[in-house]
């Protein structure tokens, strides 16, 4: 089976990715890395790991499957960074889905779920990684179980939900509220590329966080 990870090209999980390339070596497997579809071989099999760009139906006529990681309970939670959102919301246990990508946003037929659980008090790099873990996990599931696992494949069912596209403005803080109220704003934030930030007569403020005995140099 030849093997196409498609990511974007500054995706948090290309840190990760040598995880799942190890697998795939390990196992035997033919596979590319690519940044843009536009770039990717005609391949068997297309796994789509943090790729925020809505895929033509001409790739995915081009491929016998495409298969996309999202962590949500879907038909809960489509759209963008909903590892985030639902961490803001307070939420511990979180969905993770491999579904086979289709014409619309996050609908294809589900083949795994998978849960996630983390702490009130890991961070953005702490709960990174576990969400690359849990999908290199998934993703070998699926290979492990093909052909039988697309007997598994099943419709979405119920109403959809959908996140927005987080941007750099969801990092700021509110300076009435406490640093408790706002912890989980504060975990989700990106130090480097979306660091949290607060405005007081005009002028911005940067805030960075990180766990005691990190290095912050």
């Amino acid at each position: 089976m030849k093997i196409t990870l498609l990511t974007d090209k500054k995706s948090w999980i290309n840190k990760y990715l040598h995880i799942f390339e190890n697998y795939i070596e390990k196992n035997g497997y033919e596979y590319e890395v690519v940044n843009e579809y536009e770039d990717a071989s005609k391949f068997d099999v297309c796994m789509c790991l943090s790729f925020s760009k809505l895929l033509p139906e001409s790739f995915l006529d081009n491929h016998k499957h495409v298969l996309v990681v999202h962590e949500s309970d879907l038909p809960n939670g489509k759209g963008w960074s909903p590892m985030s959102w639902q961490i803001l919301e307070g939420k511990r246990e979180i969905t993770i889905s491999l579904f086979e990508a289709s014409k619309q946003l996050d609908a294809g037929e589900i083949y795994i779920k998978k849960k996630i659980v983390i702490n009130e008090t890991e961070l953005f790099d702490d709960w990174r990684k576990k969400q690359a873990e849990s999908s290199f996990k998934i993703c070998a599931e699926w290979l492990e179980k093909y052909p039988d696992i697309l007997l598994a494949a099943e419709s979405q069912e119920g109403e959809s939900t959908f996140y927005e596209k987080r941007t750099k403005k969801d990092s700021q803080l509110d300076i009435n509220k406490s640093i408790k109220d706002q912890f989980n704003l504060l975990r989700i934030v990106d130090n480097e590329n979306y660091p949290a930030f607060f405005k007081i007569n005009s002028k911005k403020f940067i805030i960075k966080i990180y766990n005691e005995g990190d290095s912050y140099e």
